[in-house]
Parts: C-alpha cells; structure tokens; sequence
C-alpha cells in the first residue's frame, strides 16, 4: 500500500497522460511517460507507447456524451498503473521512481489544464459575471431562462 504523497502523485500522472492527450504537450509527455515505464528495457517501452496511443484513440473518438466517463475510467486506470509499479519497487527504487515521476511530470505536464464536460463551464483564472438593469447574467445556463415581470398570482392562489 502506498502513502498517501504517492497515491496523490499517481493520480496526477493519470490526469496528466489525459488532459495532454490531443495537445501540444502529448508528445513530450507520451515519451517520458513510456520511457518512465519502461525503466531502461525496450520493450516495455514500446508497449508502454503502444497504450498510450491507445489512450489518445478512446479519448479522441469518445462520443462527447460520454468523453467525460471515458476521462475519469482513462485517468483512473492510469493511476493504478503507476501505483502498481510504485508498488512494485523497493523503498530506495520507489524514491528514485517517484522523484523521476515528478521531475517528467513537472516538466512535460500541460500546467493549469481546464476542462469542463459537454454543456459545463471550466475556468482557469478569474470569472466576474454581472448582470445589471433587470438581465440575466450566468456561466452555464440549462433550460432556457425569462426575463420580464413575474405574473401577478390569482387571489385563489394565496
């Protein structure tokens, strides 16, 4: 069982190999990411290259009613594969491994990444919405919305 600093850094490892997938960053971090894996045997590498591109695939042809389920099953499998070489390492090997870890992901992970499913509103930064004057002022609004004077009740109402 890991402590809970190297659980934590898993699971940004698998945020990260999704959020730079289709990005700029995806290349950097697809080959440290596998290099990572493969600590120093070629092979395993090359398999590690290979699931990466399948991650970019599943994430790319996602039907965008279900991107965000796809997102959050691709992350969480990630995270468990970097537990389970974690896991796997001895103290002193699990040290080094962790701190390459943070160094490829410090290095090669998009920084500040937002996203927001379909129909969600995702801000990295400030937000100032305002309405004034009688208007409508949101981020995401679902259903429609009215402006106008309410109608007045029947007296039978109350």
């Amino acid at each position: 069982m890991l402590d809970q600093a190297l659980t934590a850094l898993a699971a940004s490892g698998g945020t990260a190999v999704v959020t730079a997938a289709g990005t700029e960053a995806w290349t950097g971090l697809r080959q440290a990411v596998a290099r990572w894996f493969g600590r120093g045997d070629a092979q395993r590498e090359q398999t590690e290259l290979q699931r990466l591109d399948q991650t970019g695939t599943a994430l790319q042809d996602a039907d965008p009613a279900e991107a965000e389920r796809v997102r959050i099953r691709l992350e969480a499998s990630w995270q468990a594969r970097i537990e389970a070489v974690l896991e796997s390492l001895r103290k002193a090997e699990r040290d080094q491994a962790a701190d390459r870890l943070r160094d490829l992901l410090a290095q090669h992970a998009p920084q500040g990444a937002v996203t927001a499913g379909p129909g969600g509103l995702a801000v990295g930064g400030d937000m100032d919405i305002r309405a004034d004057g009688g208007s409508i002022a949101a981020g995401v609004i679902h259903g429609g919305a009215h402006t106008g004077t309410p109608p007045v009740p029947d007296p039978s109402q109350g």
